[in-house]
């Protein structure tokens, strides 16, 4: 999964969707390990982190009927109590987050979808 914050991580691989299903969807939390990262950055290749799923190629309903789905998988890391490692966040972001309780990574992005 591509990581669209400033981290330092470049890429993650999921180990495990939290909550107890097969897979993570949209706002769901992960555990996953950095697989390539930036040289000084705040996270180093083969740790383990939390992640919060900000884009899935999956399509989701939303409550007027609609869909939405993106054409990749990103993720946000975030520590322990869900506060976000990075202190900015690129790419938009679905609404969705707003319902997940998501609010601090809202805050840091440019673009709400």
């Amino acid at each position: 999964m591509k990581v669209v914050d400033n981290s330092g991580a470049k890429w993650v691989r999921c180990i495990q969707a939290l909550k107890g299903r097969k897979g993570a969807r949209l706002g769901d939390t992960i555990i996953a390990s950095v697989q390539e990262g930036q040289p000084r950055g705040k996270v180093n290749k083969g740790e383990v982190v939390f992640g919060v799923v900000v884009r899935a190629a999956m399509q989701r309903g939303r409550c007027d009927g609609s869909e939405i789905r993106f054409d990749d998988n990103a993720v946000v890391l975030v520590n322990k109590h869900g506060e976000p490692i990075g202190t900015r966040v690129f790419w938009l972001m679905p609404h969705e987050l707003r319902r997940k309780k998501h609010l601090k990574i809202l805050t840091l992005t440019e673009h709400i979808a």
